[in-house]
């Protein structure tokens, strides 16, 4: 059985990666800052069975991406837990709504500890012990955003797009070794995130949300947004044994909305 760490796992999109795993017959370890519905998360995961009626394997890790003092514990306690790490997925949620030159120097310290220190901290732990036992897997959970930028997104475009350029330096120098290191864009998906983010926008406009909603959704040739396990789904397959060749790359989840080819 292998072990997967899923940063946000306790709701959202890193809910949905976790439960996917867990389904795949992974060993998963959920973190997050609140150990309260961590622990409800990982119950109510383990609490579903796979295929075979065993049950599914998901436990509680409370640990903040943003914190530079947590990513050393963490990956302690799964090596002496769980005898290393075999799949990292990098999921965090996103910095508060803002344009380019709105956002002070407070603000892009915290979105970068969040966005782009956290994840490489524990990619830069995790990433030797992969490449010993010759196995591993990274996923970065990142955002269209990157290809096609969102200008009241700022943070968010910006140091998304750095992680991006870490993940394919990090892919070559690690894909000899048998670990693959990609990245997952999804567009608009149905969480809590998407929901504010729409909400801030119709205050700024003076609109109902509900108009907002519908005419960012009239740029999703789907016509929808993503359900968080359509965004697990391709997570886990980079994750999986199927995709030991994809390295490098960035996995677009959108609908078709954006417009580069």
């Amino acid at each position: 059985m292998r072990t997967a760490l899923v940063g946000g796992g306790a709701s959202g999109i890193g809910h949905a990666i976790a439960e996917r795993l867990a389904g795949a017959g992974n060993q998963v370890v959920i973190t997050g800052r609140h150990a309260d519905t961590l622990e409800t998360a990982a119950a109510q995961l383990s609490g579903n069975t796979m295929g075979d009626g065993s049950p599914r394997q998901v436990h509680a890790l409370v640990s903040d991406m943003a914190d530079p003092a947590s990513a050393t514990p963490a990956m302690e306690e799964i090596e002496q837990r769980y005898g290393g790490l075999d799949v990292l997925v990098l999921n965090a949620g996103g910095p508060p709504p803002g344009g380019i030159l709105d956002l002070d120097d407070t603000h892009w310290r915290a979105a970068s500890e969040l966005l782009l220190l956290g994840p490489l901290r524990l990619a830069r732990l995790a990433l030797p012990g992969m490449a010993k036992r010759g196995y591993g897997r990274v996923v970065f959970v990142t955002s269209t955003a990157v290809r096609q930028p969102q200008p009241d997104l700022a943070a968010s475009v910006v140091l998304r797009s750095s992680v991006t350029a870490a993940a394919k330096l990090l892919s070559r120098e690690y894909a000899a070794h048998g670990v693959t290191v990609n990245c997952v864009a999804p567009g608009a998906t149905s969480t809590e995130r998407r929901t504010q983010i729409l909400a801030n926008r119709a205050h700024a406009a003076h609109l109902d949300l509900d108009e907002i909603d519908a005419r960012d959704l009239a740029h999703i040739p789907a016509g929808r947004a993503a359900r968080p396990a359509e965004i697990a789904a391709a997570v886990a397959f980079l994750a999986s044994d199927d995709a030991a060749y994809i390295n490098g790359t960035v996995l677009t989840v959108d609908g078709g909305r954006t417009e580069t080819i």
